[in-house]
């Protein structure tokens, strides 16, 4: 199972998380962190651990240290040493409150590390939750092009030289901004929520076939990119084919599912002289109108069904109209 060393965390958000290593060494810095939930070990210290979540990394607050200063000598070793020897992660005692040094001796013994954090217990809990939930979430690659098009991210996909990075200039030009191109790195941050960012190697630069690597903040300027976007709309670029049954009027919404998450998808085939970029701003601002309820293609049809009704009603009329 993947997972982030101790290390890694404390490093990456000593300043945020207000962290402060109490160990005499740095021993228990290699130990790997495999799940993001975090765990307050109450009933463990007090000799209780049936269904005790070790692998977690473990918080202690003020209750739990009022517990621990009540202890003697030898039941705190006693206490520390059970704790320990169950092989958690880390320890993280909020409010800065100071452990006895018995605590940190047993860990020492351990190779765990033990940390002060100044943030309150529920500050903390909430800071490093959502850290561990977006290293941990579920992330996939796809080779494609992400566009923040009048701000709803279309994924553009299809097959290589298709044109995605073609299309993708184009908007650029025209205001819009470039998320990714070529390598487009999709998290899952929500149950109905994915997010692309690019390659950290790539970065925003994007090859144009015949030109060569561009890199686009340098030509457009910083406000023609974004580090990252939500993925609403996936647009899948095709060669025009005679035998193909294209969708014509859009009244059943297709969906594709990325992670678990069902967005929708639109079919874009490509020919000559069709201008796919007008075609994309389309595709976003019809995504907002069905965001804010209203169907476009659903009206025309209910409209349409109503003036066939009326004619027919008219016509009826008109032939049982004898004088």
């Amino acid at each position: 199972m993947a997972g982030i060393t101790v290390e890694k965390l404390y490093k990456s958000r000593i300043k945020d998380l207000e962290l402060t290593l109490l160990n005499s060494s740095q021993a228990g810095l290699d130990k790997k962190i495999l799940h993001p939930e975090l765990h307050r070990p109450g009933l463990a210290l007090t000799g209780f651990f049936e269904r005790f979540a070790n692998r977690r990394v473990q918080i202690l607050g003020e209750t739990e240290m009022a517990y621990m200063n009540r202890l003697s000598t030898e039941q705190l070793r006693e206490t520390s040493d059970s704790l320990f020897q169950h092989d958690v992660p880390m320890v993280i005692i909020s409010k800065a409150i100071s452990p006895p040094p018995e605590f940190i001796e047993v860990a020492d013994k351990y190779r765990t590390g033990v940390f002060s954090s100044r943030l309150t217990t529920a500050e903390l809990t909430s800071r490093l939750s959502a850290y561990l939930d977006h290293i941990f979430a579920p992330s996939i690659t796809v080779h494609g092009t992400l566009v923040d098009v009048y701000g709803v991210g279309l994924l553009y996909t299809g097959k290589s030289g298709i044109g995605k990075s073609e299309v993708a200039l184009d908007l650029v030009e025209r205001g819009h901004r470039l998320v990714a191109d070529d390598v487009v790195k999709i998290t899952r941050t929500a149950p109905d929520v994915v997010i692309g960012t690019g390659s950290e190697l790539l970065g925003h630069h994007m090859e144009i076939r015949g030109v060569g690597i561009i890199d686009i903040e340098e030509l457009f300027g910083i406000r023609a990119i974004r580090m990252q976007k939500r993925i609403e709309v996936e647009v899948t670029l095709t060669l025009w084919s005679q035998t193909e049954d294209y969708e014509r009027i859009g009244l059943e919404e297709k969906l594709t599912t990325i992670l678990g998450v069902e967005i929708p998808i639109v079919n874009v085939p490509i020919s000559p002289g069709k201008n796919i970029t007008v075609i994309s701003e389309v595709i976003a601002m019809n995504h907002m109108l069905k965001v804010y309820g209203q169907n476009s293609a659903l009206e025309f049809t209910k409209r349409l069904t109503q003036q066939i009704s009326r004619l027919s009603q008219t016509k009826n009329y008109l032939e049982s109209d004898f004088e």
